[in-house]
């Protein structure tokens, strides 16, 4: 461990301890159920069929590993930046970096893509098809969103609480709706899990793919890690809320996959995650119970407020842990006068959202994300696995389990996808060296 880097740079203080178990399991929540349920389940079934709910409980198992590899690291480091903290403070600074730019160019774009994604859901409740009202909609949800973070974490966790609400009445209405119909269908739609022949051969690289893709869904437990400055007696908390929102979503994410897939089938499923509408929404539209895909649709519009709404808050304080250590601008380092907010960092944010968004088709391939998420957890177990014995909750195989089974996956999905990963960042590589040069020689031109 370097002690050179185990502490930020001196900054403008220490946000406040706002969150505890409940509040900080709703974050994980609201950041884990959105894109990952409204449509990753159906692009992951698309590519391996009915067997993508045994991708869908695989995929949770490695996120489990790397859940507990959270956990104890934010209960030990406590603080704004997550696995770019622990990066600096278990591994190197590079590492450290790798991370926390992998994480704000992968999740910039996921924003972006949520914001317009609820615009397209609001405009097809209000039965409106209008491409530019669409972006300015999204502008709209991106500068209020923004403006809520600034305002503090309190209001922020009350609103996300009422969003994550709503989306969970909606996913039990979709699961109780649909369930008769998964029931009579389940032979048919569920069975076998993997086929035969050649087709079962080329059915285990789709699988491995198909986990690969799910385990994007699940990475939203990472914000209350994130968020670790902000959450209340941290070596307690920090840890239920992580393994009380993995179960709950890997719950909800069975059943919305076995009800889903069972009522209407896997190439059905898949081809319905192409659609402008959520697949789910598609899919509730053939049971028997009024409204469904009207229901749906709402719930897909709050989903997407939900998860932009936490990603402003996460990559925030990402931008602000660099922004202390000097791999960004010293400025986003800096905190508002009440120590409630890094205003600075979540303005930058929501530029870089909105100008993502103001382009109207952020078509950033779910596999780009599987890689950059991937990455950036194994660089968290790695860091639990350097985690002194004094400090460790679990048995340091649980963070090894992880560290293999994230490497494992991450070159599973198309080699064009990590080559492009890894030159964004040496990108960001790049970008830092210029600011470090420039921190060095504040005069030249």
């Amino acid at each position: 461990m370097s002690n050179a880097h185990s502490t930020p740079a001196a900054g403008a203080g220490t946000l406040r301890r706002e969150l505890g178990v409940f509040g900080a399991t709703m974050m994980g929540l609201g950041a884990i159920v959105g894109t990952g349920v409204f449509v990753s389940i159906g692009v992951a079934a698309g590519v391996t069929g009915s067997s993508v709910v045994l991708a869908i409980a695989i995929a949770g198992l490695v996120a489990a590993c790397n859940a507990l590899s959270s956990a104890q690291l934010a209960a030990s480091h406590p603080t704004s930046g997550g696995t770019y903290e622990y990066g600096y403070v278990y591994l190197t600074p590079s590492l450290g970096f790798s991370a926390g730019w992998m994480f704000l160019c992968a999740k910039s774009a996921s924003a972006a893509t949520a914001a317009l994604g609820f615009a397209g859901y609001a405009l097809l409740v209000a039965r409106v098809d209008n491409d530019p009202l669409r972006i300015i909609l999204a502008e709209v949800a991106i500068v209020a969103l923004v403006l809520i973070v600034i305002a503090g974490l309190r209001r922020s966790n009350i609103v996300n609480i009422a969003i994550v609400s709503i989306t969970f009445l909606t996913l039990g209405f979709f699961v109780f709706a649909g369930l008769p119909r998964a029931i009579e269908s389940a032979e048919q739609h569920l069975l076998p899990i993997f086929p035969t022949g050649d087709d079962g051969r080329r059915a285990v690289p789709a699988f491995l793919e198909a986990t690969a893709l799910m385990f994007v869904a699940y990475t939203g437990y990472g914000r209350i890690a994130t968020m670790g400055e902000e959450v209340k007696s941290p070596a307690r908390t920090i840890p239920r809320a992580i393994i009380t929102t993995l179960i709950v979503s890997m719950a909800l994410y069975i059943a919305v996959g076995v009800v889903g897939i069972g009522a209407v089938g896997a190439d059905n499923f898949g081809d319905f995650s192409s659609e402008l509408v959520a697949p789910l929404a598609i899919v509730a539209e053939s049971f028997e119970a009024h409204g469904g895909m009207w229901i749906l649709s709402i719930g897909a519009i709050t989903a997407m407020l939900g998860v932009l709404l936490n990603l402003v808050l996460g990559l925030s304080r990402v931008a602000l842990a660099m922004g202390r250590r000097g791999d960004l601008p010293h400025a986003f380092g800096k905190l508002n006068k009440s120590q409630t907010t890094p205003t600075a960092a979540v303005l930058l944010v929501g530029v870089i959202i909105a100008a993502l968004a103001a382009f109207g088709s952020v078509k950033l391939a779910w596999s780009f994300s599987a890689f950059t998420v991937l990455v950036y957890y194994a660089i968290t177990n790695l860091a639990a696995i350097r985690l002194p014995r004094e400090k460790r909750l679990y048995h340091p195989a649980i963070s090894w389990a992880g560290l293999i089974g994230c490497l494992s996956l991450a070159f599973w999905v198309e080699t064009r996808i990590w080559i492009a990963g890894l030159l964004v960042l040496g990108a960001g590589f790049l970008l830092r060296l210029a600011i470090q040069r420039s921190r060095r020689n504040p005069n030249q031109a």
